[in-house]
């Protein structure tokens, strides 16, 4: 057994038990894709457990020190979560890969660093929060409170459970939250041990209630909960609508929305090629596909479309598919049966359409939910694989001719995530970052998240914003204090 391997079942072994103690409630099994056994029961969360939880969260925002205390004693408390989350790192990578079905490498080096990166950033911010004094025009002195909102609902999905859990929860803590967040029921258990690690660095209890179960149970309660005050939600466009109604038949809470994507990944005939090639490559397949702001649609300009088409080919088929505890591996496997089972619907959907299958397509080995790096050429705009969200490893090629051209086809869409643009050509870049509906535009690069870079969608892909200064807009309440003043001729 790898060592990654010992290391989560050794977690599991002392702290899941405990769960079990505590939790008389049922219980439901989570899968490690590699093998399609499970590897633990959970706690399964339902209403009353959520009532409980957010009984918890409220009577320690109402009447507990964590919004009390001073902005530097919370960032305080947050700098040192984030060193205990630092000194569990290979814990919580591990159990990530178990759990998902990630690469080791992706969690160590990709994922991990970043988790306790934002964390410090927002401890950092925690005293920096503060309101404006205003000048008006009649006789008075104003300024403003920014204040808690107070008890926060937070669902999280299951393709990056560590990275969502800490785009979550450290914004909301940093502005003195109180917090119930529903861990994915797909992987739940880098969540508990985060949970875990929040109180040992001196976060009240009541302060972060974490809660796994199922997102028509669990989920539900939390969006229409009439005393939570406001909820963030990370997942696909259909559960977002029902998450956004559901906060609205309730208590009318403020809704910010991280949905689906279909981002464009556009290569102008000046790019330069070989680097457009690999960042393709990664913007589809990290992850298994399994990423919001994937490049799902490739276009690449008519002039380099034939030599793209074939290195595409090529790339899919060196890319090293396998355990994905052993490190070198580049691709593990879907996280679950259900994941599996639609890409491959909409792999066939590729093929009946007229779309030209280079490579991939099928079930890699027979055991696990392993799916084989595929790549589409000459794929229409109105193929099912183009226009739908698959959130598998499918690369979908297309050709264009005009920058008008590919800025409309691009547009068409439901979805606003995100975009690669690739060019040598400032106007170029300029033009397109400006024309193409998308709330991020990587010009030359792909996926590159910092902890101050704002991060959402428009249209159908939600809207607020996660990290950066941004997002401590939607964990806030904006109070406007007024006096008067009792010597005017001092204004």
């Amino acid at each position: 057994m790898e060592f990654g391997t010992i290391l989560a079942y050794w977690w599991l072994n002392a702290r899941i038990w405990i769960l079990h103690q505590l939790a008389w409630c049922k219980t439901f099994p989570t899968i490690d894709p590699r093998s399609e056994e499970i590897i633990a029961q959970v706690a399964e969360g339902d209403e009353e457990d959520v009532n409980r939880a957010v009984k918890a969260a409220r009577n320690a925002f109402e009447k507990g020190p964590w919004p009390r205390m001073t902005a530097y004693e919370r960032s305080k408390i947050l700098f040192r979560y984030a060193d205990l989350l630092e000194q569990h790192s290979d814990e919580l990578v591990a159990l990530d890969v178990l759990d998902n079905g990630k690469t080791i490498d992706q969690a160590t080096f990709a994922e991990m660093p970043n988790v306790i990166r934002w964390f410090r950033y927002y401890a950092g911010w925690a005293d920096k929060i503060h309101g404006m004094t205003l000048q008006a025009d009649s006789p008075h002195h104003v300024h403003t409170l920014h204040e808690p909102i107070g008890v926060v609902g937070q669902i999280v999905p299951w393709n990056f459970p560590i990275i969502m859990f800490s785009w979550k929860v450290a914004p909301a803590l940093a502005c003195g939250n109180t917090v119930v967040l529903k861990s994915a029921e797909l992987t739940p258990l880098s969540a508990i041990l985060a949970g875990t690690l929040a109180l040992e660095a001196g976060v009240p209890p009541g302060v972060l209630n974490i809660i796994s179960g199922f997102g028509h149970t669990a989920g539900a309660a939390i969006a229409s909960h009439m005393d939570i005050d406001k909820v963030a939600f990370t997942g696909s466009t259909e559960v977002g609508r029902s998450v956004m109604e559901a906060a609205a038949r309730s208590n009318l809470k403020p809704v910010t929305l991280e949905l689906g994507g279909k981002s464009p990944f556009i290569v102008c005939g000046d790019a330069d090629i070989d680097k457009a090639l690999e960042l393709s490559h990664l913007a589809l397949f990290f992850n298994q596909g399994q990423t919001c702001c994937a490049g799902s649609r490739t276009f690449v300009h008519e002039s380099v479309y034939d030599e793209f088409v074939e290195k595409a080919k090529k790339k899919a088929e060196n890319r090293v598919l396998g355990d994905p505890f052993q490190s070198g591996v580049e691709h593990g496997p879907q996280v679950d049966i259900s994941q599996f089972n639609k890409v491959m619907k909409y792999i066939g959907y590729g093929k009946e359409q007229g779309a030209t299958l280079l490579t991939g397509g099928e079930r890699h080995g027979d055991k696990g939910f392993y799916i084989q790096p595929t790549v589409f050429a000459d794929v229409g705009d109105s193929m099912a694989i183009s226009r739908d969200e698959i959130f598998g490893p499918v690369q979908c090629i297309s050709k264009f001719k005009t920058l008008e051209e590919v800025v409309e086809r691009a547009n068409n869409t439901q979805y606003g995530l995100a975009a690669g643009v690739f060019t040598q050509s400032l106007d170029t870049a300029n033009f397109l970052s400006r024309a193409l509906k998308v709330g991020t535009v990587w010009v030359n690069t792909y996926y590159a998240f910092d902890a101050a870079i704002p991060f959402g969608g428009y249209k159908m892909s939600g809207f607020g914003r996660e990290k950066g200064e941004y997002v401590l807009k939607n964990y806030l309440q904006v109070k406007a204090v007024v006096t008067p003043l009792k010597n005017p001729a001092w204004l």
